[in-house]
């Protein structure tokens, strides 16, 4: 059941097609570790031309208001569950189930193994990684020697349609980022994930812009002929235009002092949620 590693690959220009891209969530053609983390009578005639005014501006209140109720919630800390040095832990189809897959101490990009809780069922913690379809959460016993579970209040929600990012610290929200998103052939998938890497978008290439969040989603609705990888990420582009736009084979871009700003405070394992 183990998925591919490699990020969404840019589709690049022809002339630039041969350069290899090891991550499957760079998208269209032009194309981050762990220090905050903490061991969350009857009615008048109606002006039809006012009524619909009236129910713009009350649409629009209440959006801001359901917003603003959002984001005064205080959760629950995350969880996160660390490998230690050294081990390696299975990860079961289902509380007490048969073992669907083992991970060790570092993700296939080379980073800390962080892995995002998404559910808990008694003494179970159900982790959300990219070596599993997304929607399919991996158990693992949280009473394992193999594991330390820390906590995060940091959090990530992602909307797609209004193409915008938002940091929460504690359920406040702390920085808001326009971001391009999947275009209507490789939209961007939605659910919850997690942060399993920070990366310097010069590794991989000048489309990635200064900085990586890889995520645990991956792509299952490649564009045709895609011959990239299915990894989701959070990254810069070389294409500022792109941003605010459907433009990518689905990871969400953004620009680079946006992208700073998170990586410089998201510890790994923190949660990402993606919603229409």
């Amino acid at each position: 059941m183990r998925r591919s590693t490699r990020l969404l690959a840019v589709a690049l220009p022809v002339a630039l097609a041969t350069v290899p891209v090891a991550l499957a969530g760079a998208d269209s053609a032009s194309g981050d570790r762990d220090a905050n983390a903490t061991p969350v009578a009857q009615d008048p005639p109606v002006d039809v031309g006012a009524a619909t005014s009236v129910a713009a501006s009350t649409k629009a209140a209440a959006s801001v208001a359901a917003e603003a109720l959002a984001e005064a919630r205080t959760p629950a800390p995350a969880a996160i569950v660390g490998v230690a040095p050294g081990r390696t832990i299975a990860l079961r189809v289902r509380p007490g189930g048969p073992i669907a897959l083992r991970v060790g101490d570092t993700t296939g990009l080379g980073s800390k193994q962080r892995l995002g809780v998404v559910r808990r069922a008694g003494r179970w913690l159900g982790v959300t990684t990219p070596e599993l379809p997304n929607g399919t959460l991996g158990w693992v016993e949280r009473r394992s020697p193999a594991i330390e579970v820390r906590r995060t209040s940091w959090s990530i929600v992602a909307d797609l349609s209004r193409r915008t990012v938002v940091l929460r610290r504690a359920g406040k929200r702390v920085r808001r980022l326009s971001v391009a998103v999947g275009r209507p052939d490789s939209p961007t998938p939605t659910g919850r994930f997690a942060v399993t890497d920070k990366l310097s978008g010069g590794d991989y290439g000048p489309y990635y812009g200064c900085c990586i969040l890889a995520l645990s989603a991956t792509q299952p609705n490649t564009p045709s002929g895609w011959t990239g990888g299915d990894r989701m990420a959070i990254h810069g582009t070389s294409d500022p235009g792109s941003i605010g736009a459907a433009a990518s084979a689905g990871c969400l871009r953004a620009a680079d002092g946006d992208l700073r700003f998170l990586i410089g405070r998201v510890p790994l394992g923190t949660p990402v949620t993606i919603r229409r």
